[in-house]
């Protein structure tokens, strides 16, 4: 072995196009980027949904409707969903942390109970609103339905 016949490991090295390396190497002049225009220039960059100047697809469309920015959105929790958590793991009381946890819901959701489904046992549900139908059920099967604030 010698420095003559030393190799890059196989794979070590990428076949590029060396372009802007003269007019022997075929890729010289205008460096595979045509004649003249934006695509040709230094520092080129589009804008997202830009059509070449033709009005785009965003501003064609129109708007409606309206996002209120105080919509409050909690996660879902069905009276049958609990029931099963306090059967499986002999829960008595089911918190914030019960929910995260057993993957219920992330930490830092908001909490609502709903009526489906019917509770069994004693247990004291924590949340952070109730509908009515299940704050009805939870009281009804002698438990307790505390709201977090």
């Amino acid at each position: 072995m010698s420095l003559s016949n030393l190799k890059p490991a196989k794979g070590a090295t990428k076949n590029r196009r060396r372009v802007g390396r003269g007019q022997g190497s075929g890729y010289g002049g205008t460096s595979t980027r045509g004649h003249k225009g934006a695509k040709s220039r230094s520092g080129y960059k589009t804008k997202f949904g830009f059509e070449g100047g033709q009005m785009p697809l965003q501003r064609r469309l129109p708007k409606f409707g309206f996002t209120s920015p105080n919509r409050v959105e909690y996660r879902p929790i069905n009276l049958d969903t609990i029931s099963a958590l306090v059967a499986e793991n002999g829960l008595s009381e089911v918190t914030l942390d019960a929910y995260v946890q057993h993957g219920l819901a992330r930490k830092g959701d908001l909490i609502k109970v709903l009526g489906r489904g019917e509770l069994e046992g004693k247990v004291t549900v924590h949340a952070h609103a109730f509908s009515a139908s299940a704050k009805e059920a939870i009281e009804g099967a002698g438990s307790e339905a505390h709201v977090i604030k």
